[in-house]
């Protein structure tokens, strides 16, 4: 008797546990981060000793960047330039895209560039029709618009970056969630005291690419706050500094906007973890629209059609219920185009859309 009540009692563990019920926790909501143009040779070796040393690159101060980012160890010089990246992040997420082991993440359209990058990302369907940054407003839907359709999120996605031509790249005008991007002002109803303050504070700063881009610094701010009173269950978030100072050639700059994108995402997700509607409920995910020169290191500063390196990009992920393999050095191609899908996966659900979607990434689990 006592034999058979033990069975009844240990039974439903054994099968809860065999059939993986109490590992799974539930995803509840999704945070993606893109800071433009940030090479995957940054987020696995730090700062390049090749560019910081030449007159070039250095804006006249290679001590100043050397005192500040280098070590002849590459484990503690990436973590110098990015100290949340390669503490927490990694202990508790996955990070893609190390190609010195062959594990390799690319971009699937062949222009390299930002436009077709970022459709790449939302849409999953690297369309080759749009191949210029000018491109007028993206007639394929994008999962976040998706996303937005499905009766539990609805009205709960949200999307900030600094570059102008988010309007475009999400469909504004179509995708029935608030876009702000660069100079644009609050667009809905009873703004906070402190959104009006950041949104006075964006209008009267100095425009030095007039209203194509503001500060990054702008729009952390402005999604933090919108995250904090408004409550989305999904929000993107994109930098454009990082892509800015390589143009302009100044690696002093861009190392520096580097790391102010890793102190960003320890702040964000510091407030996640200690709000109870986010904590172990959100997946954040960080990558980037293309990669840049490398081989030649003149053309660091460039990417395109013309640069073969720019088609290497990166990103990490960190999510309840995902498996903690930090840096994967699995020899895998992983390609951007399946990003949309996996976003839709996190949350439980299917993206389908009259263009192809690319399937799912299967290695993260």
């Amino acid at each position: 008797m006592k034999q058979s009540r033990l069975f009844f009692f240990i039974l439903p563990l054994l099968i809860g546990i065999s059939s993986g019920i109490t590992a799974q926790p539930k995803i509840e909501n999704i945070v993606i981060v893109t800071t433009d143009g940030l090479r995957w040779q940054e987020i696995y070796k730090g700062m390049d000793s090749a560019i910081a040393v030449n007159g070039k690159f250095n804006q006249g101060d290679s001590a100043d960047i050397f005192s500040r980012y280098w070590s002849n160890d590459v484990r503690e010089r990436r973590k110098k330039l990015f100290p949340f990246l390669w503490t927490v992040f990694s202990d508790s997420g996955q990070l893609y895209g190390n190609r010195e082991y062959g594990n390799e993440v690319n971009t699937a359209n062949p222009y390299r560039f930002s436009y077709p990058g970022y459709n790449e990302i939302f849409t999953g369907y690297p369309d080759t029709s749009i191949n210029t940054n000018k491109y007028p407003d993206n007639p394929n839907v994008n999962v976040l618009e998706f996303i937005n359709r499905q009766p539990a999120f609805k009205n709960k996605v949200a999307a900030f970056g600094s570059w102008e031509a988010y309007r475009r790249i999400l469909n504004r005008k179509r995708a029935g969630f608030p876009v702000m991007a660069a100079f644009d002002s609050i667009q809905w109803k009873d703004p906070t005291p402190r959104e009006l303050l950041i949104n006075q504070m964006k209008q009267e700063s100095f425009k030095g690419e007039g209203e194509e881009g503001c500060m990054d610094v702008f729009t952390q701010y402005s999604a933090m706050e919108y995250l904090r009173t408004r409550r989305p269950k999904v929000l993107y978030i994109a930098y454009l500094e990082t892509d800015e100072w390589a143009h302009q050639k100044m690696y002093k700059n861009y190392l520096d906007a580097a790391r102010h994108v890793d102190e960003w995402l320890r702040q964000l997700w510091s407030y996640l973890q200690a709000d109870p509607q986010y904590r172990n409920k959100t997946a954040l995910w960080v990558t980037t629209d293309h990669g840049r020169g490398d081989i030649n290191k003149e053309k660091w500063t460039s990417h395109g059609v013309g640069v073969k390196e720019a088609s290497q990009i990166w990103f990490g992920v960190m999510a309840p219920g995902l498996p903690a393999k930090g840096e994967v050095k699995t020899p895998v191609l992983i390609w951007q185009k399946q990003f949309a899908q996996t976003f839709a996966a996190l949350l439980g659900l299917q993206f389908t859309a009259s263009h192809p979607v690319a399937e799912a990434i299967s290695q993260l689990r």
